[in-house]
């Protein structure tokens, strides 16, 4: 299959799937904004009461670990299950995998309990997952480089498509893989944009669940795009963050193909 970027984002604003994110505590409205800019619909609904119902409907499901409770590991499940039963795709973001031994075995817990489409993490988390020596401190890649040889590796581990986001990004199902060089630096230095950039995996997957190797690799194209607008307009990281939520309300559809910088 061949990447559709400016399609699938037309998709997205015409159908508005909605997407439901249980995730953390600090990423929580940053998410929400930043799907529902795209065009989609977010709902952050995390009661075990209710998961599975809300799962069930959802064009996607979006699990971040990012401020781990039990009682939220226990709903992601819930709501995993209902969706691998209903076919909605699923996206993983292990945050912090590797900082503790909590994070990591939650990751594998979810990796193992259910079909997870997309795992999209730093280096530093997808290669704990995948059973290599990797450095983090705290949520932050600091001894591991996100490169193709690691998403394939990882992704034949894993079962499922690593989307390793650093510097260049690499999206692999274990056979295809894509490098993306969209993006800025100002994405560093501000709280949670890695969490956005599943976020939008998730919105993308709404529309293209068959394809999870491209729909992955799209979403890195339009958030590393609306990260280049944003970069353009702003004066630092408090500025960037507000113009992000703009650029991605005010990516074109038309133009956006031509804009990817793909390998």
């Amino acid at each position: 299959m061949s990447l559709q970027t400016g399609a699938d984002l037309r998709a997205i604003r015409e159908r508005k799937p909605l997407v439901h994110q249980i995730t953390n505590y600090v990423v929580m409205n940053e998410t929400a904004n930043a799907t529902l800019a795209l065009g989609a619909l977010p709902v952050m609904a995390h009661a075990p009461q209710e998961v599975e119902e809300m799962a069930a409907v959802a064009g996607a499901l979006v699990l971040n670990i990012g401020t781990l409770s039990e009682h939220w590991v226990e709903a992601m499940l819930l709501a995993g299950q209902a969706a691998n039963a209903g076919s909605v795709p699923i996206v993983l973001d292990p945050v912090g995998a590797g900082a503790t031994r909590y994070r990591t075995m939650t990751a594998q817990r979810l990796l193992d309990g259910l079909d997870i489409a997309v795992v999209r993490g730093n280096a530093a988390e997808i290669a704990t997952l995948a059973g290599r020596e990797a450095q983090i401190r705290g949520v932050e890649s600091v001894g591991a480089e996100a490169g193709p040889e690691l998403a394939q590796a990882a992704a034949r581990a894993l079962g499922c498509v690593a989307s390793v986001t650093g510097p260049v990004d690499h999206i692999s199902d274990g056979e295809g893989q894509y490098a993306v060089a969209n993006g800025h630096e100002l994405l560093g230095t501000v709280t949670g944009t890695g969490c956005m950039a599943t976020a939008i995996t998730g919105c993308f997957l709404a529309v293209r669940a068959g394809a999870p190797l491209e729909a992955a690799t799209e979403a890195l194209v339009a958030f590393g795009v609306a990260a280049e607008d944003a970069a353009g307009e702003a004066r630092g990281p408090g500025t960037f963050h507000a113009a992000l939520y703009d650029a991605l309300a005010g990516l074109d559809p038309e133009g956006l193909d031509a804009r990817a910088k793909v390998e």
